[in-house]
């Protein structure tokens, strides 16, 4: 390929993806590569911010499975931004699952402390069945159409044959466990409840060796390193665009012209779309001109997309245990196996399914962060700080039985209310299959004999087919898309210099 590409590319959005992208292309010698972001920033959902001195993650928080597989592991520690303990050879060999094994401690609504015997056999048989419904993606047969009812129906079964013996009062507190448990597993996968997801698709989601990890400097310390990398004015901040021309007929001309919000239109070869799939479903009949093509869209519509949202707390001093990696809440009442409550407004708070804690002390003092997703989630942003500060302190005081406890300080994510992305990210829903990722990630348009092939490409997380929902997979897909655009002009040059040695 020539090293001298004139191509007008325009990438629209400056989040992980589109930066990756750009990064790809300018290496390559892409001359024309500009970035419009609608807000007055980069990095989307990685998005660092500070509760007093302390460093925290509002968007992404860890490199899921930081190994040798992982390039955000790899460019992080290329750009020196990881401590040394995440460095290891023996955290990179860790194979978690994809969850990462945190020490608990579990209180009960009654406020009651848990012993983590207690609930051993709980976690062991959730994981049997949790294990079971990533099993059908490969081999068809489901026997229910989401994750939800699978566990609704299987757990029960599993409690009469392994539990004969437990005594129903403990086996009423393991179930309740149990829901809470499901409520962890709604903010794994960014819905708001499992019955949202679907069985057949549960395995498409694959994990990378290694312990969960963070950036002790924050997240945005990886924008900033890969965005130095770039040329000076590649993006351009709050430009929202409006609507991406494209040309679905055989007439030439400027294939694609992106049109902003304020009226300024930009003609380009190829455009790399990287908005976030709750933004596009929302949007997409407008975004696009002309419209998705069918099976496209519906991929879009079936696609799950859900909010996941983040409470700090800073306290003045520890009430969790010095070894603590994890506060759960147990409500008593809940052995049903619910994940979602009957009256959001009245008690969004019970979906929350606990907090995890903010290590290493030393660097974040007494911190805690927690954890809610649904609607419930989307219900919380519509409150204030102050609102939400005493329902957690009731909340923490009713489960501990400490009733002087108080937080100096709270912040909360607000994913679902921001309006370019209209929640937190994608999961699998009910109905979905692998198709509808590989539809995510197909380009326009999409007959592969067209004059002006490539107008149009996907990149983010949602498009990636196995590692949709993290960091890792957004960045790798916009290097697949700035791949297929290497690859589509070096295969040109070819083509252009096979026909000229024939002359």
């Amino acid at each position: 390929m020539s090293t001298n590409v004139n191509a007008n590319i325009v990438i629209v959005g400056s989040g992980i993806s589109g930066i990756a992208a750009a990064q790809r292309l300018v290496k390559a010698g892409f001359q024309n590569v500009k970035i419009l972001e609608a807000t007055s920033r980069s990095g989307g959902r990685i998005k660092t911010g500070r509760l007093g001195d302390n460093v925290v993650e509002i968007g992404a928080n860890w490199i899921h499975g930081p190994s040798e597989g992982n390039p955000v592991f790899l460019l992080a520690r290329q750009y020196g931004l990881l401590d040394p303990e995440s460095l290891t050879t023996q955290n990179q060999a860790l194979d978690i699952g994809g969850h990462p094994p945190f020490i608990p401690n579990i209180f009960t609504s009654s406020g009651r402390k848990l012993s983590v015997e207690d609930v051993v056999p709980v976690q062991e048989l959730f994981d049997e069945v949790m294990s079971e419904c990533s099993e059908f993606c490969t081999k068809g047969g489901e026997p229910w159409p989401t994750v939800g009812s699978y566990i609704r129906s299987k757990v029960p079964q599993r409690v009469a044959e392994q539990w004969k013996d437990v005594d129903s009062a403990t086996r009423s507190v393991r179930l309740c466990v149990i829901s809470n448990m499901m409520k962890f597993e709604c903010c794994v996968n960014g819905a708001h409840s499992l019955d949202e997801l679907g069985l057949g698709a549960a395995g498409l989601y694959k994990t990378l060796p290694g312990l969960d990890c963070t950036f002790p400097g924050g997240y945005e310390g990886l924008v900033s390193s890969l965005m130095s990398e770039l040329p000076a004015g590649v993006v351009t901040y709050d430009r929202p665009v409006r609507c991406v021309h494209w040309n679905n007929s055989e007439s030439r001309g400027e294939p694609v012209t992106v049109e902003c919000d304020h009226g300024e239109k930009t003609q380009a070869d190829h455009v790399i779309v990287t908005v976030p799939l709750g933004y596009l479903k929302q949007h997409h009949s407008s975004l696009f001109c002309p419209p998705l093509p069918l099976h496209k869209l519906h991929s879009v519509q079936r696609l799950g997309f859900g909010t996941n949202n983040k409470i700090f707390l800073e306290f003045d001093s520890p009430w969790w245990d010095s070894d603590c990696e994890a506060i759960q809440f147990v409500w008593e009442d809940e052995d049903h196996l619910v994940d979602q409550v009957p009256d959001v407004h009245r008690s969004w708070v019970r979906k929350l399914f606990g907090f995890t804690v903010l290590k290493p002390t030393e660097r974040y003092g007494h911190v805690l962060c927690g954890w809610i997703a649904g609607k419930e989630s989307e219900f919380m942003e519509s409150l204030s700080e102050l609102e939400v500060t005493h329902t957690l302190t009731q909340l923490i005081r009713r489960f501990t039985g400490n009733p002087v406890i108080s937080p100096r300080r709270i912040l909360c994510s607000r994913w679902f209310s921001d309006p370019w992305t209209f929640g937190s990210y994608s999961h699998p829903a009910t109905g979905c299959s692998a198709q509808d990722l590989d539809n995510m990630m197909e380009p326009l348009p999409n007959n592969r004999t067209h004059s002006q092939p490539l107008q149009v490409l996907f990149a983010g997380e949602a498009t990636h087919p196995c590692y949709f929902s993290t960091v890792h997979g957004a960045l790798l897909s916009g290097w697949r898309e700035a791949d297929r655009l290497i690859a589509h002009y070096t295969n040109t040059a070819t083509t252009q210099a096979m026909a000229k040695a024939k002359l």
